[in-house]
């Protein structure tokens, strides 16, 4: 199941809205331990009505798919190099008619597919 966080701000940017949750705080989420799981404990977003679960629900999917994705997103940045050393590639392949720079790309992301 996806993080309710996620289907929070998914909701909000459906309704053309932001979901702030440091700083400038206008939702907070919180387990109570009363079994309940986490629940929104403060919903302050202007000219928008706190969601049910069910229109949280909806949003399941989508917000699972950005989750995994950022998850991919992150492994595959490890991977890429420095941009260092990716410069160094696009220069070697530029100057010997080389692919090792798009190689290595795509290496990387066949590696680590996004869903």
């Amino acid at each position: 199941m996806s993080n309710i966080v996620t289907r929070i701000k998914l909701y909000a940017e459906a309704n053309s809205k932001v979901a702030n949750f440091g700083g400038d705080r206008n939702v907070i989420v919180s387990d109570l331990g009363d079994g309940d799981g986490v629940k929104i404990t403060k919903w302050e977003i202007e000219g928008l009505s706190k969601p049910t679960d069910t229109q949280l629900n909806s949003y399941e999917t989508e917000a699972t798919t950005l989750e995994n994705n950022a998850k991919i997103d992150a492994k595959r940045q490890t991977e890429y190099l420095s941009w260092q050393e990716q410069f160094e590639m696009i220069y070697k392949d530029q100057k010997n008619g080389t692919t090792t720079y798009k190689d290595h790309c795509d290496k990387v992301r066949s590696d680590n597919p996004k869903g």
